[in-house]
C-alpha cells in the first residue's frame, strides 16, 4: 500500500512495467504492439491500465489481465491495479497485422525469403502408419526444450493428427487476416483439425490443399522461428509438390521403418527430391527393434537395415551423401505419449526412443543455416 512517504507511480515507470508483459500469441511486448490504451495514475498510488484487445473474446484475455497486474504491482509506490479490457478497431488492427508483417501489406511466405535463417524440415514417408508423425511432434518438442523456438506445420490434410500428439488443445485466433497459432510445450503449431468440428473429415482435391497450406505458411503469424517442422502426408502427392513450390528451400527428412517393403516406398518418397531440387537432410529408422525385457537383445520385429537402405539408394539418386540420422527403438511410451499429448523426450527422455530421439534433434537443431541453400541473387552473365 502506498504511504505518505511512498514514491507516487510515475506513467513512465508503469509503461516499462508493461513493456515487460508480452501478449501470450504474438509473444512479443503489448507496449510494442498498440495494445496499451491508457494508463492513469491516482493520488493514492491506484493505477487503472486499459488495454486493446486484438479480438474480441480473445481466449487470452485472463492471462493479459493477470500478467498486466502482476508486472504493474511491482512498480514502487504502485497500491493497487485495475485493468480494463477494450478491442480494437478495424484499423487499429490491420496496422498491427503490417507491423507484424514488417512492414508488408500483402501475404507471403518469410520461410520462402532469401533472407529467411529459419531452418525448413518436410518430415515425409512412402506409406502411412511408420510413426512419421510421432517423430515429427517428438522433435519439435525436443528442440524448444533445448531452447529452440520452433513451429510445426500439420500439413497431412487428411490424417490430422499433431495437435493431440503435441498436447495442443487451444484454438488460433484471427487479427484481421492473420491467424496467431496455439502454443504446447514450447512449440507453436498449426492444423486443419483446428478449424473443423469434432472429428469430422477433410475431403479436398488438389487446389484446396495447396490453398490451405499456403494459409498455414503466410497467413498464421509465426515470428522469429530457429526451425519449422512440416508434417507431410505418405507419398508423393500434391501436398509434396506444393512445399517444394511454397518453400523451395525445405530439407527433406524422410522416415521409414527397417522393414524392406516399408524401405522401397520411403526411398520412391524421398527421390521428389531430384524432381524438385531439395535437399534430403537425412533418414530416420523408426521401429527399428524391440528391447527385450529380459535380456540385452534387441527383437527385430520389422525386419533390419531398412533405414540405411534408404539412404544408399538416396545417395545414388541424388549424388550427394543422405546419413542414416538415428535409429528410433519401439517404446510403448513413445504411443502412450502421442495419445497423452504428452511427448516421450519430455516425459521420458532417458528412455531409448527418448534418448534416440534427442539425439537427432540436436543433430537438426544444431545445424548452422549459414549461406547453404540460401539464393545469393546472382544471375550468370552471357559472355557473348
Amino acid at each position: 500500500m502506498a504511504t505518505d512517504t511512498a514514491p507516487t507511480p510515475t506513467e513512465d515507470a508503469v509503461r516499462a512495467a508493461l513493456a515487460t508483459v508480452n501478449d501470450p500469441e504474438i509473444h512479443k511486448p503489448i507496449t510494442d504492439l498498440g495494445m496499451v490504451k491508457s494508463v492513469e495514475i491516482a493520488a493514492d498510488g491506484t493505477v487503472a491500465v486499459a488495454v486493446y484487445l486484438t479480438v474480441s473474446g480473445c481466449p487470452m484475455r485472463e492471462t493479459i489481465t493477470a500478467r498486466v497486474q502482476e508486472a504493474v504491482s511491482k512498480v514502487a509506490g504502485v497500491a493497487g491495479v485495475t485493468v480494463e479490457l477494450d478491442v480494437m478497431s478495424d484499423e487499429q488492427r490491420r496496422e498491427l497485422a503490417t507491423s507484424l508483417r514488417g512492414g508488408q501489406a500483402e501475404r507471403e511466405v518469410p520461410f520462402a525469403k532469401p533472407g529467411s535463417l529459419t531452418r525448413v524440415y518436410a518430415v515425409a514417408s512412402g506409406k502411412g502408419g511408420v510413426g512419421k508423425s510421432s517423430v515429427t511432434v517428438n522433435l519439435a518438442a525436443a528442440m524448444a526444450a533445448d531452447g529452440l523456438k520452433v513451429g510445426v506445420v500439420d500439413a497431412d490434410i487428411y490424417g490430422h493428427s499433431v495437435p493431440r500428439m503435441l498436447g495442443a488443445d487451444g484454438t488460433p485466433t484471427q487479427v484481421e487476416n492473420m491467424i496467431m497459432p496455439p502454443s504446447a510445450n514450447g512449440v507453436k503449431v498449426i492444423s486443419i483439425g483446428m478449424f473443423t468440428p469434432g472429428n469430422t473429415p477433410v475431403v479436398w482435391r488438389g487446389p484446396m490443399l495447396h490453398r490451405a497450406l499456403q494459409q498455414f505458411l503466410a497467413d498464421v503469424y509465426w515470428g522469429d522461428l530457429d526451425v519449422l517442422l512440416l508434417d507431410l502426408p505418405p507419398g508423393t502427392g500434391d501436398i509434396a509438390i506444393s512445399v517444394a513450390q511454397l518453400v523451395p528451400n525445405a530439407e527433406i527428412l524422410v522416415v521409414t521403418t527397417p522393414q524392406m517393403a516399408a524401405a522401397e516406398v520411403a526411398e520412391r518418397a524421398g527421390s521428389i527430391a531430384v524432381q524438385t531440387h531439395q535437399k534430403i537432410v537425412g533418414v530416420v529408422e523408426n521401429m527399428s527393434g524391440l528391447p527385450c525385457p529380459h535380456c540385452d537383445e534387441m527383437v527385430d520385429v520389422f525386419g533390419t537395415g531398412g533405414g540405411q537402405t534408404v539412404a544408399d539408394g538416396l545417395t545414388r539418386a541424388t549424388g550427394a551423401t543422405v546419413p542414416v540420422l538415428g535409429a528410433i527403438p519401439i517404446d510403448v511410451r513413445l504411443r502412450e505419449g502421442g495419445d497423452e499429448g504428452k511427448p516421450v523426450v519430455l516425459t521420458d527422455p532417458d528412455s531409448p526412443a527418448g534418448s534416440a530421439l534427442r539425439a537427432i534433434a540436436g543433430k537438426l537443431g544444431g545445424r548452422q543455416r549459414g549461406l547453404a541453400g540460401m539464393s545469393l541473387g546472382i544471375t550468370p552473365r552471357n559472355k557473348f
